[in-house]
């Protein structure tokens, strides 16, 4: 009986554990090989890029070793990617010998055959102010270790490098940004590009402001330092910070003239950041009316067809009237979905077809801080008196 009682024990277990096992498995583990594309569209005349500019491995402070990196991009749908490790923080020294260059010349063979854009960085850390400084497209980042933060900068300004300032809220008083004298002399020297006014899970709205106010490029980028399932959950759709790069090609130099020249927004959560020039067109182009051609019969409603073609959920808020027409005040459009929208007439005595263009304003594209992008859906409507209000 003993035995029996046994055997069956270890049958339930063996099931349980194969159960879990193909779970995990399928789950996890088979989607190692796979790569999520993320569904924005590109704009005229531009290929739109998805970049990470920020990032680290145990050649400084991260937790992986550089070849993860390409891996991670290119299963989770990046194009092009920068690892820059710091210049002066190296924690693992002891266990890693210290070379700014090595993380890039070790991930470099795993991107290319990847099909990934890899480009040499290195981060500049220092004490506030400057605080941590970013510069890409290095010939050699060794050049960067110097006593004087100055001298640092320079160094990579002579190798025609973009530098921008990291995390302007970080250890800062409720993570608010700051701007300091030696940014603004950084400024007047040519010496400053960019700025990150999202850095991993964080928006700094005064650095977006002091980008357009400076004509600063705008960047976005994880500053991953553990595998990215620590930091993301992939499963539940969140996906990591990046740099939309709207470039002519994917190479390091169509990539670094599209920054030299501000082509950029950025990709936070659910939200694009970026000028309206960039973020209309991604609207645009991702937004189809299925059916723009409507009757409204008097007072009568009909439905607008609208497939939202990104992984965006688009978030619409009415932004003015139609005289014509009353539509809802709120719509999400569905990232890969088809939404139905109810119009209704307001009168019955309209007749004839009219372009109707319905004002909103889309709350998860901003432009500027607490601005929105705008825009309209526009449709053809046929307007059908009713025999009623008609006689």
């Amino acid at each position: 009986m003993k035995v029996n009682s046994l055997n069956k024990r270890f049958a339930f277990v063996t099931i349980v554990l194969f159960a879990f096992c193909s779970i995990f498995c399928t789950s996890g583990f088979s989607q190692a090989g796979a790569r999520t594309e993320i569904k924005i569209p590109n704009i005229p005349g531009y290929i739109t890029l998805k970049c990470d500019f920020h990032m680290h491995t145990v050649f400084s402070d991260g937790k992986v070793w550089p070849t993860i990196r390409p891996e991670e991009a290119w299963r989770q749908g990046l194009d092009a990617f920068a690892i820059t490790d710091h210049i002066e923080y190296l924690p693992f020294k002891d266990d890693v010998r210290p070379n700014p260059n090595r993380s890039y010349e070790i991930a470099k063979p795993a991107a290319q055959a990847l099909g990934l854009t890899i480009i040499r960085g290195a981060e500049i850390t220092r004490e506030m102010p400057p605080g941590h400084i970013n510069s890409i497209f290095l010939q050699d980042a060794n050049a960067l270790a110097t006593k004087e933060w100055r001298d640092a900068v320079e160094a990579a300004i002579k190798q025609k490098a973009f530098v921008f300032y990291n995390h302007p809220g970080w250890q800062q008083p409720e993570n608010k940004a700051v701007w300091h004298a030696e940014h603004t002399e950084m400024l007047e020297k040519g010496w400053l590009h960019g700025i990150e006014i999202v850095n991993g899970g964080d928006y700094y709205p005064l650095a977006h402001k002091w980008a357009l106010q400076k004509n600063l490029t705008i960047l976005g980028n994880s500053d991953v330092h553990n595998p990215t399932g620590l930091d993301y959950n992939f499963y539940l759709g969140e996906h990591r910070s990046m740099t939309l790069v709207f470039a002519e090609e994917k190479t390091v130099e169509a990539i670094k003239q599209a920054l030299f020249a501000q082509r950029t927004a950025v990709y936070w959560q659910n939200t694009l950041i970026g000028k309206a020039e960039y973020l209309k067109p991604i609207f645009e182009h991702s937004i189809q009316i299925v059916n723009p051609e409507v009757t409204l019969r008097g007072k009568g409603s009909a439905n607008i067809q609208i497939h939202n073609k990104s992984e965006i959920d688009f978030l619409l808020s009415a932004n003015g009237a139609v005289d014509e027409l009353s539509f809802p005040q709120q719509i999400t459009l569905y990232a890969g979905k088809t939404v139905l929208v109810k119009i209704s007439g307001k009168s019955g005595s309209l007749s004839g077809e009219k372009k109707i263009r319905i004002p909103y304003i889309v709350k998860n594209l901003l432009i500027a801080p607490e601005k929105h992008l705008r825009a309209a859906l526009a449709i053809d409507v046929n307007f059908v008196p009713t025999e009623r209000e008609n006689n």
